[in-house]
């Protein structure tokens, strides 16, 4: 008989600690993939460095065979993620449209990965969930949240558009009215009103949590993975069509509205804790 040699698999994943993360903790558990957001400091919130560690985290998991179900969180107790690193915006994005739009790329990139990585993604919630962090947990399949969370969009109110996919995937999550609601006002939604408008799937007590997505995860890896694969591609139909007739010209919107004295005014009263003076903004438009 000839012999006949298995062709070399070079898209298998890598052992999770082989990855030097600076601000990711990255764990693989039988057929478990746990990516930890692990700037507590700062809420969680995104930098570059995050969001491209994110993405190859996410394709990793994605890569390697032995995983099912890839789970998506913060660390500690106060922040699943608080979005945008406005620290970072000030320092280098504010007032440069071109680098934002490259900055902006990679934030696109992230969420493209986590709508096709082929595997169900879970978001444990285990703190608030604000602006950019919502949209990393609407990127997921399902969620689990800590009953002390809640959930908050932002960016009407601090100088921005929730445009990667907030603005997007809202109204298939949660209907039209609802989603103007998120998007409009900018409150706070706590769990129990999250799980009722289908922001969340389960709501559960911080220290039952890692037990709920252990459960829900098992579930998972008890389906077919082909067949699964396929619904979820399946079920994002309306997700693709509104993502990729939007996404293109938010982009560009986004860059160039970083000129806008909105954004100057929003970031830096956030950074200063103080309010934003709303009606000096008005009378300067």
């Amino acid at each position: 008989m000839p012999n006949i040699r298995k062709k070399k698999n070079i898209y298998s994943g890598k052992p999770a600690k082989s990855f030097k993360f600076k601000h990711l903790i990255y764990k693989k558990t039988g057929y478990k993939a746990t990516i930890t957001i692990n700037r507590e400091e700062v809420l969680n919130c995104l930098d570059l460095t995050t969001i491209t560690e994110l993405t190859k985290a996410f394709k990793d998991a994605s890569w390697d065979d032995n995983i099912a179900v890839i789970v998506l969180t913060g660390k500690g107790k106060k922040a699943f993620s608080t979005g945008a690193d406005l620290d970072e915006q000030q320092k280098y994005f504010l007032g440069n449209p071109n680098d934002y739009y490259k900055w902006m790329y990679e934030f696109i990139q992230l969420h493209e990965v986590m709508r096709n990585v082929g595997k169900p993604t879970i978001a444990r919630l285990n703190g608030i969930v604000v602006g950019g962090g919502n949209e990393l947990n609407i990127s997921c399949d399902l969620a689990i949240a800590a009953d002390h969370i809640y959930i908050k969009q932002v960016g009407a109110a601090r100088g921005s558009v929730a445009a990667a996919g907030a603005t997007q995937f809202l109204p298939l999550i949660v209907g039209d009215r609802r989603a103007r609601e998120i998007l409009y006002l900018c409150e706070e939604i706590p769990a129990a009103k999250a799980l009722e408008w289908g922001l969340v799937n389960q709501v559960v007590p911080y220290n039952q949590l890692d037990e709920a997505v252990d459960v829900l995860a098992e579930k998972l890896f008890n389906k077919l993975p082909e067949c699964l694969r396929y619904t979820k591609q399946q079920i994002n139909f309306w997700r693709d069509l509104s993502w990729h007739t939007t996404i293109g010209h938010a982009r560009d919107w986004l860059s160039l509205h970083n000129l806008s004295g909105e954004v100057k005014e929003g970031i830096s009263a956030f950074n200063m804790k103080r309010k934003i003076n709303y009606n000096k903004v008005r009378k300067s438009n």
